[in-house]
């Protein structure tokens, strides 16, 4: 744990890892309450109707060893993949929890995945069981055949097809499941990346990686007391920053979660959410504390007493938003950094005097963060370079699942290379200036233009396309196509809209593109790839 202090400096100085030999999340997030405060509150799930249903460590535990139990007797044990496709609930946890006491690796799938995306995820990791609901085993009855490894489904919306009931299997399975006794680097979690060069990666991640975010999550939070407070993020627990910024932490921690399933955000729902519950600790996104800018003083009209600390990350907050929320919340927001294999090593905090609009923060304690020139020589104060974490990290991945190679590319003589860019002043924050590589980054979300443009391509009139991000002010950027059209195919404000809601119908909904313009020809390098950062600079 990171303690509290009065300076910056004064953090790094004293802080050492301590990383035992032997670790295990469920253990660590859930055991250490459950077996001595058994009653205490864990989440708060809300209902459709928002009435909040407490859910203690002592169910999660019972409730956690009997799935690990019931999967165990269908075969599923130490290494096997084991896939989350749920809202914000209990059972995101309860599922959690078990694969991490059987050894088996946890697979987070949002429920914004499309069917290729899920296709491609669940094929590539040959992930053996599946938790899932009503929506998700609909999307999963028609890629079943394509998943061979696929040998067993639960749905916590009851039997149907080929899914057991969620509930049932736990109620006939006895608490006698031993949690194994793993390791820090054991794999425990897999969430994929997306990239620009291929398909979406598998980011492999010991049972360190909690330990390794807990430093980042009490910075970014302000330092909240043990035991204390109540938790609230819109963003889907499927998501790193969901997952690793917010959720287990927070329990591990004994901070009680809010968990409720959410569809399209709206911000005066989020600001009564707030006010309602009395959350102490929210963590929101860019792009939703910009859609809060919209409404007019929020605390005349909504009691946000309660609220102590807002933390942002998956994308640059901005200085505007920055500004926005210290004069109508009365808040420095907590910003961070990090990516899904290497998460929350940059982060502020008023509280010891980090917080400056229009910088990410500086180095967590812990990690060491460098911004360096291609030569791999670090670079001079306000002089942009890539973003690069020092290795090895309590919090960096054990690799990309299944690719060697690609890990390898990723390190330059001992670095983690993010591929970012950044400037890091003479004060030591450092400032995000942008992706390096052809990512587009929208509503918090990274999205590779690989899935978008082989979805695109399937269709019978397109002969090439490109995906690339357009400016958005709410967003940050928004999806547009580029495409080339086949012999026989003309440009037309019909096929635009066949070709958009083709590729809707298929992708994931933050992938779907908001625009698609025609072209004669893509612009190429000499051996073939989409000079993409041409199609950006047209707009």
């Amino acid at each position: 744990m990171l303690e509290p202090a009065d300076t910056y400096e004064a953090l790094v100085a004293d802080f050492r890892w301590e990383i035992p030999e032997r670790y295990n999340i469920a253990a660590d997030v859930c055991d250490r309450w459950a077996l001595s405060e058994p009653d205490r509150t864990a989440l708060l799930v809300l209902g459709p109707d928002d009435r909040p249903e407490p859910v203690s460590y002592g169910r999660l535990r019972s409730d956690s060893l009997r799935l690990a139990a019931a999967l165990a007797a269908r075969g599923i044990g130490p290494g096997d993949r084991v896939g989350v496709l749920l809202p914000q609930s209990a059972a995101v946890v309860i599922t959690h929890f078990a694969a991490y006491r059987l050894g088996a690796i946890a697979l987070p799938l949002a429920g914004l995945f499309g069917e290729a995306a899920l296709r491609h995820r669940l094929g590539d990791s040959g992930t053996r069981a599946v938790v899932t609901d009503a929506a998700g085993l609909a999307k999963l009855e028609r890629l079943r055949a394509d998943l061979p490894d696929l040998a067993l489904i639960l749905s916590v919306d009851g039997a149907s097809g080929p899914a057991e009931d969620f509930s049932a299997v736990l109620a006939s399975a006895a608490e006698d499941c031993e949690t194994r006794a793993t390791g820090p680097d054991d794999p425990a979690l897999m969430i994929y990346t997306s990239g620009t060069t291929g398909l979406a990666k598998g980011a492999l991640h010991g049972h360190r990686v909690l330990l390794g975010h807990l430093p980042g999550w009490t910075l970014m939070h302000g330092f909240p007391t043990e035991g204390t407070g109540l938790m609230w993020t819109p963003s889907d627990w499927a998501w790193a920053g969901g997952l690793l910024n917010v959720l287990m932490p927070s329990l591990r921690l004994g901070m009680p979660v809010v968990a409720r399933p959410f569809g399209r955000f709206e911000p005066e729902a989020a600001f009564r959410l707030m006010a309602d519950l009395g959350i102490t600790n929210a963590f929101l996104p860019p792009t939703a504390l910009r859609m809060l800018r919209g409404v007019a003083e929020p605390r005349k009209t909504f009691d946000l007493s309660a609220l102590r600390n807002i933390a942002s990350a998956g994308e640059a907050l901005g200085a505007e938003t920055f500004e926005w929320a210290r004069e109508a919340l009365g808040l420095a927001i907590g910003e961070a950094y990090g990516q899904t294999e290497c998460n929350l090593v940059l982060a502020s905090c008023a509280r010891v005097g980090v917080a400056r609009a229009g910088a990410t923060g500086k180095p967590v304690p812990g990690h060491r963060v460098a911004v360096l020139r291609e030569d791999g020589t670090e670079a001079d104060a306000d002089e942009t370079g890539e973003i690069a974490v020092r290795a090895p990290d309590p919090v960096l991945f054990l690799g990309y699942w299944k690719q060697p190679e690609a890990t390898a590319k990723k390190f330059r003589d001992g670095w983690w290379m993010t591929g970012d860019r950044a400037r890091r002043d003479g004060e030591g924050y450092v400032r995000f200036v942008g992706r390096e590589d052809d990512l587009i980054t929208s509503a918090a979300y990274r999205i590779g233009p690989a899935e978008i443009e082989a979805c695109l391509c399937a269709h019978p009139a397109v002969a090439l396309a490109a995906a690339v991000g357009v400016p958005d002010p709410l967003r940050t950027e928004v999806v547009k196509a580029v495409v080339t059209l086949r012999e026989g195919f003309s440009p037309s404000e019909a096929l635009a809209a066949e070709i958009l809601a083709f590729a809707k119908a298929r992708l994931s909904a933050h992938e779907v593109p908001r625009t698609l313009a025609f072209r004669d020809s893509l612009p190429m390098t000499t051996s073939g790839k989409i000079i993409r950062r041409q199609l950006r600079d047209e707009g």
